[in-house]
């Protein structure tokens, strides 16, 4: 998926993630990528590509709200996050 910027020791949250591309499950190894097609950082993802593209953009506070459940505010957390 796509996020502008990734600071070091950080989760990767929704609010962030511009774009969401490909189709992947939770669990699953995913590349973060900005607007250029650079490789940012890559990490397990909290939410299938399905559910991501639906809490894109969104607040965590919004995520039950627009999916129907919120196992994790993050859909990357820092500890399974390797930037590059």
């Amino acid at each position: 998926f796509r996020h502008d910027y990734i600071p070091s020791k950080c989760s990767i949250l929704p609010v962030g993630i511009t774009a969401v591309e490909g189709s992947f499950d939770s669990g699953d190894t995913v590349s973060v990528r900005d607007q250029e097609d650079h490789e940012l950082a890559r990490g397990m993802t909290n939410y299938n590509s399905e559910d991501l593209n639906l809490i894109k953009g969104c607040k965590t506070s919004q995520i039950e709200e627009k999916i129907g459940y919120k196992h994790y505010d993050e859909v990357i957390h820092r500890d399974n996050l390797v930037v590059l």
